[in-house]
């Protein structure tokens, strides 16, 4: 006879999708019904489904041939922030928010759900805590291809982010020489280099300008000079889209209100592009990847990852442990608080061995 199951647990996914999700959900899902007995309930939407009461019974038939699949089953939001939820306009039009929380307690009670797993970045981390003040055990699993959440050295669908980043600078290099152009790509990274680092790094891009690291026009014209100088006739320049000019500020492309981060970045490549013209009469021409990085089969690392990540999480909570955060150590699974983790980020510290060795093989940064 089947013993009765010890716990319903619920998986969301929550913040902009990014690869390698899919494969959490398999392994949280087959190990906490073949290892556990466990019932697993798939929260649809991110935070959204429990705001709505939008729930599913995941059997491992749903979550069978899903691991090499890009985006998430469960779909996701990064609106639905349920502490500041719009819920209309006042009278001057602007943006209403109500906290959802209790909402959203008596929606997890009804389900009789003994704890979530929530997979998400810094976000998806922050509109947990008031669950947990609520008495919900929330086991956070770290994803963003920012890669700049605290308490972790990686999250999954960075490399995957990185691989497509990489190989988009490659494609770029051959029209560069091709024209003898400068070529900017502008990748994603609000307030956090490691994705234009690792990508321009493993690309041999020849300017590298992150959001830790205000940059100089001056200081970029020159190098380009001195490339010139030397029959080097293009130059391929990585940029996150949250760099800055020296005393300048972010590039913003639009502003929503009704979203938990209202400023939308993008554009900082094209306003690159138009200064370096200006001062060095070189033609410039930028492309800006955008949502393409997060699109697409994660990559096997990411896979690894990910099904490490979901298998710890269901152990976490068969150990009984409360409100942790899985994360990546030293080469090594572990956990960490997850408030402490929430609300913060990991950008890049200046002393960084990767960007010191960039330097070394005179890769400009913008700065000196």
């Amino acid at each position: 006879m089947t013993s009765k199951p010890e716990k319903r647990i619920g998986i969301l996914t929550g913040g902009g999708d990014c690869p390698g999700l899919n494969a959490v959900i398999r392994a949280v899902t087959k190990t906490a019904i073949f290892d556990h007995n466990w019932k697993v309930f798939g929260i649809e939407d991110g935070f959204l489904g429990i705001i709505e009461n939008r729930m599913r019974p995941l059997e491992p038939d749903d979550v069978s041939g899903i691991l090499t699949r890009g985006g998430t089953i469960l779909g996701t939001s990064n609106k639905a922030d349920p502490i500041a939820y719009p819920t209309g306009v006042d009278e001057d039009g602007k943006p209403v928010f109500e906290d959802l929380t209790p909402t959203c307690l008596r929606h997890i009670k009804s389900r009789e759900l003994d704890a979530i797993i929530a997979i998400g970045g810094d976000g998806t981390m922050s509109g947990a805590k008031g669950f947990v003040d609520g008495g919900v055990n929330v086991i956070g699993v770290p994803k963003t291809i920012d890669n700049d959440l605290v308490g972790t050295d990686i999250t999954f669908g960075f490399q995957t982010a990185v691989a497509i980043a990489t190989d988009a600078l490659d494609r770029i290099h051959t029209t560069a020489d091709a024209h003898h152009r400068v070529m900017i790509v502008e990748v994603m990274g609000r307030n956090a280099g490691w994705l234009a680092l690792h990508a321009g790094i493993a690309s041999g891009s020849d300017v590298i300008l992150i959001p830790e690291i205000p940059y100089n026009l001056d200081v970029i014209a020159r190098y380009i000079e001195k490339r010139k100088s030397v029959g080097r006739h293009h130059t391929i320049v990585c940029i996150s889209e949250g760099a800055k000019e020296e005393g300048g500020e972010i590039t913003v492309s639009k502003l929503d209100p009704t979203s938990p981060d209202p400023i939308k970045l993008g554009g900082v490549g094209n306003k690159l592009a138009h200064d370096i013209e200006r001062l060095t009469g070189r033609e410039t021409r930028c492309t800006i990847l955008g949502h393409v990085q997060r699109g697409g089969s994660p990559v096997p690392a990411d896979r690894l990852l990910g099904t490490a990540f979901g298998h710890h999480a269901v152990n976490l909570l068969a150990e009984g442990q409360q409100g942790r955060l899985v994360v990546m150590r030293d080469n090594k699974v572990t956990d960490a608080d997850l408030i402490q983790s929430a609300d913060k980020q990991r950008t890049v510290p200046l002393d960084d061995p990767l960007l010191q060795a960039a330097r070394a093989l005179d890769t400009c940064f913008g700065d000196e």
